[in-house]
C-alpha cells in the first residue's frame, strides 16, 4: 500500500513523531504481509505435524486446538496474529511497534526455516537417504 498523508499533516509535511520515508513504510507494509503468509503456513505445517504425531503446539492456550479442530486452529491462529499486526501497524509511527514487526517477521521466518528443515529430514528418512 503506498504512503498516503494522514489527518494530522499539512502540506504534504509529515509529523515530527512519523517513522520512515514512504518508501521505508512500502517495505514495512511488505514486511507485515509476508508475516501474514508465514503465519498461515506455519499454522498449516504445526497442523500436519500435529496430525502425524511428530510435534505438538508449544502455545498452552492452543494445546489441545490443532488435534481436535485444525480448521479452527488455523483460523484462530490467523486471526490472532492478523489482529496483532493490525496494531502494530496502527502505531508504526512508534519505534517499539516498527521493531516488534521487524522481530515478529523474524520469529516467523525463522520458524519457516524450521519447518522446511524437518520436511527434507521426513522426505530423506521417508525415501531411505541418510
Amino acid at each position: 500500500m503506498p504512503y498516503q498523508p494522514g489527518p494530522d499533516e499539512q502540506d504534504g509535511v509529515q509529523p515530527a513523531s512519523w517513522i520512515g520515508t514512504p518508501e521505508e513504510i512500502g517495505w514495512l507494509n511488505s514486511l507485515i504481509k509476508a508475516l501474514l503468509v508465514l503465519n498461515v503456513i506455519d499454522a498449516v505445517m504445526t497442523v500436519l505435524w500435529v496430525a502425524d504425531r511428530k510435534a505438538t503446539e508449544t502455545n498452552p492456550l492452543m494445546f489441545e486446538l490443532p488435534q481436535q479442530h485444525p480448521v479452527g486452529f488455523v483460523i484462530v491462529k490467523t486471526a490472532l496474529v492478523s489482529g496483532g499486526t493490525f496494531l502494530l501497524w496502527r502505531h508504526r509511527d512508534r519505534p517499539l511497534a516498527v521493531v516488534s514487526i521487524f522481530i515478529a517477521f523474524l520469529a516467523y521466518y525463522f520458524l519457516l526455516a524450521w519447518h522446511l528443515e524437518a520436511l527434507v529430514l521426513a522426505v530423506q528418512h521417508f525415501a531411505g537417504g541418510s
